[in-house]
């Protein structure tokens, strides 16, 4: 049964995240805000509860999951970030954009993409999403909260308990939390490509 906590969306409780941090490093899946809608989230080193993610969302091993992380400089050790990349992600972060990357050295190869390296990365804008990264101070692999079947993600904590109460140990509820996902941007070529349209306005990329 998952226990639900109602966090502050925009001055979250500095006891409940470290309790969520706790709960995190202890092998649980948390649904938490974020700038765009709720994501699934887990410790990275975590290959059990990276495969209960990937049964909730019944999603394959090439389904790119995200690593969330604080600031550019995470995003750098994470994934390998040319001058041109480094430039786009500095005009963009925090913002509502994940962006495909070839994975770095850092990152285990089960969280990658099999054939290609790479993986997503994002710097969520959102005060419980930043603290809580603050807190564990390390990322976060998620995903958006989007059940098998259905046209948007869940968006009410209560929902999210509905749904998924037996397959989740934490919800932080903030609230309503947009329906929107981000918006993705593979940065892997010589220009980048628009994988999804979403949240994240397309303008800074020239696309759209």
């Amino acid at each position: 049964m998952a226990r639900v906590v109602h966090i502050h969306p925009e001055s979250p409780q500095q006891r409940l995240l470290a309790q969520a941090a706790e709960f995190i490093r202890n092998g649980a899946i948390v649904a938490l805000p974020t700038d765009s809608c709720y994501a699934l989230g887990c410790h990275l080193g975590d290959k059990e509860a990276l495969d209960r993610i990937r049964q909730i969302r019944q999603m394959d091993d090439r389904h790119h999951l995200t690593l969330m992380v604080r600031d550019l400089s995470e995003i750098a050790h994470f994934a390998r970030v040319d001058n041109a990349q480094y430039r786009l992600l500095k005009a963009t972060t925090p913002g509502s954009y994940t962006f495909i990357l070839e994975g770095s050295k850092e990152l285990p190869r089960r969280v990658m993409h099999p054939k290609r390296k790479t993986i997503g990365l994002r710097v969520p804008d959102h005060p419980v999403a930043l603290a809580l990264l603050e807190e564990l101070n390390e990322p976060l692999l998620t995903t958006t909260l989007q059940l098998p079947g259905d046209e948007f993600p869940l968006t009410e904590g209560w929902e999210i308990q509905d749904r998924l109460d037996d397959h989740l140990e934490l919800i932080l509820d903030g609230g309503h939390c947009g329906t929107e996902p981000t918006t993705i941007i593979d940065l892997t070529g010589s220009t980048p490509e628009l994988v999804r349209a979403g949240r994240g306005p397309l303008a800074p990329f020239g696309l759209g």
